[in-house]
């Protein structure tokens, strides 16, 4: 298939914006249109009458094609919730069937850094990695002064019996 050239592509994006702005137009005088006609049969001409009977007896009608309409809104509006409502029900229930799938059991897989650096770069991977290497080595050095400090428990123990001990320790702390 031949590649379209700049200029017809413009010329083609032009055009289907001028036919979707005229679609937009006709939707539009559509829309104006009904919303005439569904007021002319439902709120027909006001003629205000002279006396204060007849403008009573117009409010009286007036008030109670305001509750029919408060009425057939109330009733849309639950309507209206009530599909919301089954709707999020629905979008729940899809979520849960879409997520109900059992989990493959994963076998255990041993493989240095090596191979899987390889495995995930493929061939870009060059660089050996031994982790090893790269720790310092720490020698272990034992305190002799702890050890001296743990000795016979029972010698301390009698040290610190009677009041002979007692007083060595405080005499020690302070």
């Amino acid at each position: 298939m031949k590649k379209m050239s700049s200029s017809r592509r413009q010329h083609l994006k032009s055009l289907l914006l001028q036919i979707a702005h005229g679609l937009l137009e006709e939707e539009t005088a559509e829309a104006e249109q009904e919303k005439q006609r569904y007021m002319e049969e439902n709120c027909p001409d006001l003629s205000l009458p002279g006396s204060m009977q007849e403008l009573q007896e117009l409010c009286r009608k007036l008030h109670q094609q305001i509750d029919v309409v408060d009425e057939q809104r109330y009733d849309m509006e639950s309507k209206v919730a009530k599909s919301n409502k089954e709707i999020e029900d629905l979008k729940i229930k899809v979520q849960d069937l879409k997520g109900k799938f059992k989990k493959p059991v994963l076998k255990k897989v041993r493989m240095s850094a090596d191979a899987m650096l390889q495995a995930l770069l493929g061939s870009k991977h060059k660089v050996s990695l031994d982790l090893r290497a790269n720790l310092k080595q720490v020698k272990k050095e034992v305190k002799e002064e702890e050890k001296e400090a743990v000795g016979d428990w029972r010698k301390n123990i009698e040290d610190k019996a009677g009041m002979d001990g007692r007083k060595k320790m405080f005499e020690s702390e302070a």
